[in-house]
């Protein structure tokens, strides 16, 4: 991977790049972001031009030996942690370094742009959440006391370190702070605030923004088959995520399933139906785990929009269709006096799914919560 290979996040690429000409390199860096913003690829790019034996002024060869280790993931100076759950494969006592393979070819397959749930897919885990486990954690300590193969730098990137089990996290920790000579780490999160603030006060953070409209056009031209109109019309449904993007354009498929769960639910909410939440409640059970924690940022996402449409900055509503419509209807109901609340109920809500909370009771007690913050009027004092 390449700096070229990636649009957009210029700034970032510059700050890397300077980075290594000015000998700065900061043997841990936390890349944090919303998904399909570019982290991974970033950080696959970073370690190539750090470790490429003919890099320029702007980016690595391409060509060197290290470069085409790089570009294959078997360079053996680069090292990745995964979340990761018991599968048959894996045994009783998995470690990323058994599903290496398939971490290889979705990179490679998809360029580095997919999100956790795509990673989740792809080594079958169904409804289960994967970890970053204790296991994993003694092989960075175990990987990192030997001496670099070939490289100048050793690179471990902890992909989505916000999923590490808590009773894990110590381990890190002396390792991040007094790492070997010319290591880096490079941690990959999309809720930072999730990661633990003693490995967050270790890192130098990187943080990367949601991809412009032109970017992920740009994007989706580089990524796919994908021609100009059709990008600019898969734009506004990506929201800045380049991930959503290709997916929309390679399946059709948009959030449309939560979209049609999420207008139901808040139907029966506003007439106070009961009956039929209860039943619903079901559904959303059977969802499993990722499907409700999308649901719920699907939601938060929704919210915000009506929020903008309230206080008529109708340029930040990335949508159209029925769903724009819905947005305008539900806009009157989401005002100063009640979003503030909505917003947290959602987010405490997503919080407790993240952690196994009882997804029928998180559910009814949301439905609960949001009737009665829907009855507050927006003149209301």
């Amino acid at each position: 991977m390449k700096f070229k290979d990636i649009t957009g996040q210029e700034a970032i690429k510059e700050r890397l790049r300077r980075s290594v000409k000015e000998n700065r390199v900061s043997h841990a860096q936390l890349f944090f972001g919303p998904e399909g913003s570019g982290k991974l690829a970033m950080a696959l790019a970073y370690a190539q031009y750090i470790n490429c034996t003919s890099r320029t002024e702007d980016d690595s060869c391409g060509e060197c030996s290290s470069c085409i280790k790089y570009n294959k993931i078997i360079h053996p100076d680069l090292h990745f942690i995964l979340p990761i759950a018991k599968t048959k494969e894996s045994g009783d006592k998995p470690q990323s370094k058994l599903f290496i393979n398939q971490w290889r070819s979705i990179v490679q397959q998809r360029k580095a742009v997919f999100g956790l749930m795509d990673w989740y897919q792809h080594i079958n885990l169904e409804n289960k959440q994967g970890i970053i486990n204790t296991e994993d954690c003694n092989e960075i300590i175990r990987t990192l006391s030997y001496k670099s193969y070939e490289s100048e730098y050793k690179v471990m990137v902890i992909w989505m370190v916000e999923r590490l089990f808590h009773a894990a996290a110590p381990k890190l920790l002396k390792i991040l702070e007094e790492p070997p000579d010319k290591t880096l780490f490079i941690l990959i999160s999309e809720q930072p605030d999730e990661i633990l603030a003693t490995i967050r006060s270790r890192t130098q953070m990187v943080k990367f923004n949601r991809r412009s409209d032109k970017e992920i056009v740009e994007g989706l031209i580089a990524h796919t088959h994908c021609t100009a109109e059709e990008a600019a019309k898969i734009r506004y449904l990506a929201d800045g995520n380049l991930n959503a993007a290709v997916k929309i354009f390679e399946t059709g498929e948009t959030d449309q399933d939560n979209f049609e769960m999420f207008r139901a639910w808040m139907r029966l909410c506003f007439r106070n139906n009961i009956r039929d939440i209860v039943k619903m409640s079901a559904d959303f059970t059977a969802l499993g785990r990722e499907k409700q924690k999308n649901l719920m940022a699907y939601a938060l996402k929704i919210i915000h929009y009506s929020t903008q449409y309230q206080a008529g900055n109708i340029n930040q509503i990335k949508t159209e269709g029925e769903e724009l419509k819905f947005v305008k209807d539900f806009s009157p109901f989401i005002h100063q006096k009640n979003s503030v609340q909505l917003y947290k109920e959602f987010n405490d809500a997503l919080y407790h799914i993240e952690r196994n909370g009882n997804a029928p009771i998180i559910f009814m007690d949301l439905s609960l919560q949001s009737m009665k913050w829907f009855r507050i009027k927006a003149e209301q004092k």
